[in-house]
């Protein structure tokens, strides 16, 4: 592997000198860097976690679903906010669901499916004040990854292991001719520098119908089944008695699948290697239409009328060029590009009406106007902020979910959007 320095190779070289010239034969060092560091959970436990807390504040916010005037922000493997957004301009964080394991949900007709863990189980949310279980299917998932960390099922002992990332500060004595300066560390698939120093209730009713995520969604609702993509496979489920639903079928897809979008009566299915199209006209047993490659990226998909819309990143999922790919999809089983386009690190995208978002990470969050695929044009590009996924909920309503918090804005001015409001992430 090739590592880049970049400005570390400086402050090595501005450290080290006076590492070395104020150390003795024998020192202490205090190293402080981010790794993994793995946990268990009895899956006979999984039931009993669920409860409905107090609004809790984002700290690690993942994927985002709209359901009537609610938003449900994921809190990466620990639960769900829920947010009244009647007024975007001052959303209220009114709950937090505790789900372990939680990575994607979907909701409708006052449902809410999502994954704990191993099994789908199944929430009443009619009451937004009084949450409860409905039902729940077990042992439908093996295994779930997500930024780069993936968690495993034993099925002998009943035992899930998962991992996340933490800060660890190790002190130790040593030979201080060593291991001084700043120094590259790769802890759980992430490169991260280390320096080392030298030291002596609200009530409420919901609405019916379905909600809508983003383009990093694993779960999707089409009528009354459920579809959810795991690394592996994709599986259907019957939801039309959610306190009875039912796993109809199991498609294998290979390895590396990370988003699903439906559009029309096809679903979209990116992965690690390409794009997967799948005729849902059979809505209980999706058949393969075609697979578009490409090198080994993340792949969210966006689709309008025979456009579709592929971001490819670096990351831990690949090591391909930053680029967003418009793909002619006139002819389902034969999709092919139109042009590339180079980009930062793009994330999450959303097209609306020819307007097309493009979340870029630590990059901020850039609009086009698609009218011409051949020719997109940069209506804006909004700096110093974290983009991972987006939704276009109208011509004039727009959410942004990033690592700092959740933002939206007023995009009726495709040139100059109105930030409405941000509820912040806390980092501790």
């Amino acid at each position: 592997m090739k590592i880049k320095f970049t400005n570390s190779l400086l402050w090595f070289a501005v450290l080290f000198p006076a590492l070395i010239s104020s150390c003795t034969d024998d020192c202490t060092q205090t190293q402080t860097y981010k790794t993994t560091v793995s946990f268990q959970i009895g899956q006979e436990s999984l039931s009993s976690n669920i409860k409905l807390l107090a609004a809790q504040e984002l700290k690690n916010p993942g994927k985002i679903y709209t359901y009537g005037n609610y938003l449900f922000i994921n809190e990466t493997k620990k639960g769900i906010h829920i947010i009244d957004n009647s007024n975007p301009e001052s959303p209220k964080n009114l709950s937090f669901i505790q789900i372990p394991g939680v990575i994607d949900i979907a909701i409708k007709d006052q449902s809410l499916y999502a994954d704990n863990y191993t099994d789908l189980v199944v929430l009443d949310i009619s009451n937004i004040s009084a949450i409860k279980e409905k039902s729940r299917l077990k042992n439908m998932f093996t295994n779930g990854l997500v930024d780069g960390l993936s968690w495993y099922f034993d099925p002998y002992s009943k035992i899930i292991t998962d991992y996340e990332y933490k800060m660890v500060t190790r002190t130790t004595k040593t030979n201080c001719g060593n291991n001084q300066g700043i120094w590259p560390v790769n802890r759980g698939g992430n490169l991260d520098y280390v320096a080392f120093n030298s030291s002596g209730g609200t009530s409420g009713t919901v609405a019916t119908t379905s909600g809508q995520g983003g383009s990093m969604a694993r779960f999707t609702i089409v009528d009354d089944y459920l579809y959810t993509a795991t690394q592996q496979d994709l599986i259907v489920f019957n939801i039309k008695n959610s306190e009875k639903p039912d796993s109809i079928n199991k498609i294998k897809l290979g390895w590396g699948v990370e988003t699903i979008y439906p559009y029309q009566d096809k679903l979209f299915i990116g992965s690690n290697t390409g794009m997967y199209i799948y005729d849902n006209a059979n809505r209980e047993k999706p058949e393969r239409l075609s697979v578009f490659q490409h090198v080994r990226a993340c792949d969210p998909v966006v689709v309008e009328g025979n456009r579709a819309y592929v971001t490819l990143r670096e990351g831990w999922c690949g090591a391909a060029p930053n680029r967003l790919d418009v793909l002619d999809v006139t002819n389902l089983t034969n999709p092919f590009i139109l042009k590339s386009y180079e980009m930062q690190n793009p994330h999450g995208l959303s097209i609306l009406a020819n307007t097309l978002t493009v979340c870029e990470g630590t990059f901020g969050l850039k609009s086009y106007n698609a009218a011409d695929p051949m020719d997109l044009k940069l209506t804006q590009h909004i700096k110093d902020i974290n983009a991972y996924d987006v939704i276009q909920l109208s011509t004039n309503h727009l959410l942004m979910i990033g690592k700092d918090g959740l933002y939206q804005y007023n995009n009726s001015d495709k040139s100059n959007l109105k930030l409405l409001s941000k509820i912040t992430v806390n980092r501790d």
